[in-house]
């Protein structure tokens, strides 16, 4: 007869696992509280045996004599003399003397019988009398079983534990003591310095040995091998200090891979009552296992990887103290970095917000790689994410984040805003939402239209085709819609809260840069106050350089979107620009050229029917000039600029020309575009730049000296005319330490040499040099003393 007593499935494990641990548990306070008591049982009869030894002081044995010589003659001198007794009586009072009892006893007296006796006794025979143990029955141990469970409810269930004699308890705590002190008297045996590393080595290969039979036995068939999790997570408490720091992170990354690889496409639910009651078949019964499994051994592992940074972060040792706490660093990077992958990895599955509530906050740590780290890992998450679900988790916890610390964190924290993936997604609506969508035949038409044969095809197809636009379009528009504009809205209240209660904070330039970019996104209500706030920091001259250029261009992007509406002259912005200009040059400040010809797109190239023809004449001429002394990505990025000014506005030529027109003069020094008579000047510094060492400016300044024509032979390649400002001034940059169009090599040129044959039209001339260099030469020692001998005698 066929056993039909089945293994029980790792759910019922799971469902039991939870009285079985509280019944070890109560055992295992049982066990302690016995072992506790015995030990502080044994210790108390120690103590009274040394305070007994203690007390006993040793006498000379000469004393001891004269003691008892003294007592003898004492209680010779307390005796009454026996020759006034008769023979009987003395007889009866022997005879009573050895029958003591209570008659003959002294009833005045406390002491008991015999008590000379007793007072006479050794110290040693006394505690030699005292009962070696305790006649009381032993404590009875209860041991909790698993309980039953009946109509009524839950039946605990309990059994006595067997008590061993006192006796052989002793017999096999003498039996360690002497195998202890066998073994401590054999010395260990000493290893060199190589016969350790030796040593270690060896067990450093049999670890990455078993971590290697685990992760590809669970790689090759993950669903029956997923209890194998469990032993390789074990291994993260390894124990041995010399391969622990090293197993450890094995272990880490290892677990990081395994996770990356068999997590599925989808978030895993917990199951229902109504579904765990349902019987299932076979395969979906061990998928749900599976499922079951990976989710509590994924858990676990993050739970691990965040205790480990927390130990790190508090300083904290545990109690074996296997890991110091420099290589406890180690394992928190390790671990930060394993956090990092599965943050990007994984977005879908679960516990990613507890991820990104363990990552967020580290973002402002104290270790600058950790902060990297962390930085990094959420720009490939904004970057990767199309839906929008993590980001706007991950924007949330930042938002509290910077709130919470009251402003006080990186920079960097808010930079990784400007990753976000929403001017594409919003670029995509709008074209999905002017294209035509597919339209479906309803029944009647089918039904007037198409035969039965048509009709049952056109089913067909259409389903087909439905199938295929569920594939496609995961999610749909309006929901994605909706996320982007909720995280867009976390975005800017941050922004305004630190504009408007942390003007003076470090983080003002990343809000200004992050404004400038989402700016055109921002609602038509607040485009008056955020004006206002803008041009009061720019006033205020509290800001750097760089700063008031991102204020100019949020300024600038918002009027040039939404804000067309607006009528709002922005001209003390174009001024605030053409004032500062000459504060760039070929040092530091040349990386904040890139943000100018942003900011000269935005206000004359999107704007330009708002320019007028003087300000755009000021800002050509000034610009000209400040070609001169930057460096050349620079100066080909500003000179692109002015070709579009040229092209744009139809009467810049004027500056070709050397006569003046109209009245006044050019005043250079003067802040105002408007009124410093720029009409009256010249471009004299294209001249100049013709004559540069690098071959791009000079074809650049040719080419405006002649008008910047689109044609001719004066007509600049596809390669500069098609390409923006901003793409010039990254192409020839020189961060590299490299020039581009790259030097040509220069050739050696050789030596020249004499030939042999008659170099000079003189005959006679040359006859004389041959005539010297046939001679021998006879070196003549010089003798310096005697010149000087003569020169005194004259």
């Amino acid at each position: 007869r066929r056993n039909k007593k089945q293994v029980p499935s790792f759910r019922k494990l799971l469902r039991t696992s939870k009285i079985k641990l509280d019944n070890k548990l109560k055992n295992k306070q049982y066990k302690q509280q016995s072992a506790a008591k015995k030990y502080r049982k044994e210790q108390k009869k120690l103590r009274e045996a040394v305070r007994d030894a203690i007390s006993r002081k040793p006498f000379p044995l000469e004393e001891c004599k004269k003691k008892q010589i003294v007592e003898k003659q004492e209680e010779e001198e307390d005796a009454l003399p026996l020759d006034m007794m008769d023979e009987d009586d003395l007889k009866l009072m022997e005879d009573l003397s050895r029958k003591a009892s209570f008659l003959t006893r002294d009833l005045s007296s406390n002491e008991p019988v015999h008590v000379k006796k007793r007072k006479h006794e050794s110290v040693i025979e006394k505690y030699e009398k005292v009962p070696r143990r305790m006649q009381t029955e032993p404590e009875k141990e209860l041991i909790h079983l698993l309980p039953i469970k009946d109509k009524g409810g839950i039946i605990p269930q309990t059994m006595e534990k067997p008590v061993l004699d006192v006796g052989q308890n002793e017999e096999e705590d003498t039996e360690e003591m002497e195998e202890a002190e066998d073994f401590t008297g054999e010395p260990l045996p000493v290893l060199t310095p190589e016969e350790m590393a030796a040593q270690r080595r060896q067990k450093l290969q049999e670890r990455k040995m078993h971590i290697a039979a685990l992760a590809s036995a669970i790689l090759s068939e993950p669903d029956s091998n997923i209890k194998k999790l469990k032993e390789l997570r074990a291994m993260l408490m390894e124990q041995d200090p010399n391969v622990a720091v090293i197993v450890r992170k094995l272990v880490m990354v290892s677990l990081m891979e395994i996770f990356k690889d068999i997590t599925p496409s989808y978030k895993i639910r917990p199951l229902t009552e109504a579904e765990k009651a349902t019987k299932v078949k076979k395969e979906t019964q061990k998928l749900r296992e599976f499922e079951e499994g990976l989710v509590s051994q994924y858990k676990f592992y993050l739970e691990n990887l965040e205790q480990t940074i927390k130990d790190w972060k508090q300083r904290k040792l545990k109690k074996s103290n296997v890991i110091s706490l420099k290589a406890y660093k180690g394992l928190a990077e390790v671990a930060v970095k394993c956090l990092c992958e599965l943050l990007v990895a994984l977005p879908h599955f679960n516990f990613h917000n507890n991820i990104i509530v363990l990552i967020v906050p580290l973002m402002t740590d104290a270790s600058k790689m950790i902060s990297e780290l962390c930085c990094e890992a959420v720009k490939k998450l904004f970057k990767q994410d199309k839906l929008g679900y993590a980001s706007l988790g991950v924007v949330k916890v930042i938002s509290g984040l910077v709130r919470g610390r009251n402003y006080d964190v990186r920079p960097e924290v808010l930079k990784v805003f400007l990753h976000l993936r929403i001017k594409e997604v919003e670029l995509q609506k709008d074209s999905e939402d002017i294209a035509p969508k597919k339209k479906f035949m309803t029944y009647k038409e089918k039904r007037k239209n198409l035969s039965r044969m048509q009709r049952k095809w056109k089913k067909a197809e259409e389903k087909l085709e439905r199938e295929l636009l569920e594939a496609e379009a995961s999610e749909s528009k309006e929901k994605k819609l909706k996320l982007h504009t909720e995280t867009l809205n976390i975005v800017f209240v941050t922004y305004f809260r630190i504009l408007k209660k942390a003007q003076k904070s470090p983080l003002m330039p990343a809000v200004l840069e992050g404004l400038a970019k989402f700016a055109h996104l921002i609602n038509v209500e607040f485009f008056d106050d955020l004006l206002i706030v803008l041009h009061s920091l720019i006033a205020s001259g509290g800001l750097s350089y760089r700063e008031s250029l991102h204020c100019i261009l949020s300024a600038f992007h918002i009027l040039s979107g939404q804000g067309d509406v607006l009528n709002i002259d922005p001209m003390k912005f174009y001024t605030h620009l053409y004032k500062t200009l000459f504060s760039l040059h070929a040092g530091r400040t040349n990386d904040d050229i890139e943000i100018v010809l942003q900011c000269l797109d935005v206000m004359f190239a999107k704007r330009r029917k708002q320019v007028s023809q003087q300000r755009a004449l000021a800002f050509l001429k000034r610009l000209s000039t400040l070609a001169l002394h930057l460096l050349p990505n620079a100066s080909v990025g500003v000179l692109a600029t002015n070709r579009v000014f040229m092209q744009m506005f139809p009467k810049m030529d004027l500056l070709l020309d050397n006569e003046s027109q109209g009245s006044g003069v050019y005043l250079p020094e003067l802040d105002e575009p408007e009124h410093c008579n720029a009409q009256n000047t010249a471009l004299w510094e294209l001249h100049l730049l013709q004559k540069h060492y690098h071959p791009t400016v000079r074809k650049f300044a040719a080419h405006l000296s002649v008008g910047a024509p689109t044609e001719g032979s004066a007509a600049l390649s596809l390669d500069l005319s098609q390409r923006p400002a901003t793409e010039l001034f990254e192409a020839y940059s020189m961060r590299g330490m490299t020039f581009n169009p790259p030097v040509a090599s220069v050739t050696p040129r050789r030596k020249d040499t004499f030939s042999q044959m008659d170099v000079f039209i003189d005959e006679e001339l040359n006859k004389q040099l041959q005539q010297h260099s046939s001679e021998t030469v006879v070196h003549k020692p010089l003798d310096f003393a005697k010149h000087l001998k003569e020169l005194s005698l004259l």
